[in-house]
């Protein structure tokens, strides 16, 4: 005797013969991932779009525009703002300014942060301890770090107090031009001094100890092992921090603001300095809208300038 088996059609449920297919939900696994990943960049992606892409497309609409909020007016002014930018007399203070204080900074934070990171990177007892107080000032609140350098660099602070005590008579730092634009520069150095400190630190632990032992053998010195070994392989890090402290350099506000407000004279307007004190102080919205394209287009073609040069000194990126 023998039995016959019916086949199973796809999509025909097997326990019913003769039942109708069952439907395939909509919301599968698959979709069910790419739902979650969704949620998960939906928040970044609308700060991205509301603070950041809509505010650059309004930049562009009010720099030709002249907006008066006193009286209420909106005109249309075309590139009006864009000749008053090269005709304005300050421009060229506030850019040297601007680049005298992004160069001083980018020189003196990367190589005090390179320098504590080597030392740190030691084995000497307490290093922990020097990696939280170098690392501390970066967590303060920027406001209140800046409030207490203003009280140790007026004439009769802190720092004068010190060198009074070895015989220096100190100048009133804030005051008086060389000085003023010196001490913004080393209060933001000592602010963010800490977070590249870190990089370097955690870049230099990366770094093969064989490679530096077996230099060692064929009779390199200390110089010799930190610039051609050390140095190309914590190339990608160094152009990381490069980049992240001039882009930092070109947005400092809140320490002029606080310390000198532009003085003496307009020797520290930096250009963001300058940016919102002709928009907000001074009612030229317009006018600062073009100043921050004129910032946002020096920081784009610095960026680019560093991504294109990376190929010459930067290694293994891979």
């Amino acid at each position: 005797m023998t039995t016959s088996v019916s086949p199973v059609l796809p999509g025909r449920d097997a326990s019913r013969p003769g039942s109708p297919p069952r439907r395939r939900p909509w919301l599968t696994y698959q979709r069910k991932d790419a739902l979650a990943g969704y949620v998960f960049i939906a928040p970044q992606l609308i700060g991205i779009v509301g603070f950041v892409l809509v505010p650059l497309v309004l930049i562009f609409y009010y720099s030709v525009h002249e907006w008066n909020v006193l009286a209420g007016t909106f005109t249309f002014v075309g590139l009006e703002n864009v000749e008053a930018l090269f005709a304005d007399p300050q421009m060229g203070e506030v850019l040297t300014a601007t680049g005298i204080f992004s160069v001083g900074l980018v020189v003196f934070n990367l190589s005090l942060a390179l320098l504590l990171a080597v030392l740190l990177n030691r084995r000497w007892r307490g290093v922990t301890a020097f990696r939280t107080i170098f690392f501390s000032p970066v967590v303060v609140s920027l406001v209140a770090w800046t409030i207490v350098w203003g009280f140790l660099l007026q004439d009769n602070g802190g720092i004068n107090g010190l060198l009074a005590l070895v015989g220096v008579d100190g100048p009133n730092w804030l005051r008086e031009g060389p000085t003023a634009l010196l001490s913004v520069v080393v209060v933001q150095v000592f602010k963010n001094v800490g977070l590249n400190m870190v990089l370097f630190l955690a870049a230099l632990q990366g770094v093969p100890r064989e490679l530096q032992e077996a230099a060692k053998v064929d009779g390199a010195d200390e110089r010799q092992i930190f610039g051609r070994i050390v140095i190309p392989l914590i190339s990608p890090t160094i152009l990381l921090t490069v980049i992240i402290t001039i882009v930092g350099s070109l947005q400092v506000y809140a320490q002029i603001a606080v310390l000198t407000q532009g003085g003496p004279g307009i020797s520290t307007t930096v250009l963001v300095y300058y940016l919102v004190q002709q928009a907000f102080d001074f009612h030229h919205f317009g006018y600062g809208s073009t100043l921050a394209i004129l910032l946002f287009l020096i920081v784009l073609v610095l960026t680019i300038a560093q991504w294109q040069l990376r190929k010459r000194w930067v290694f293994y990126e891979n």
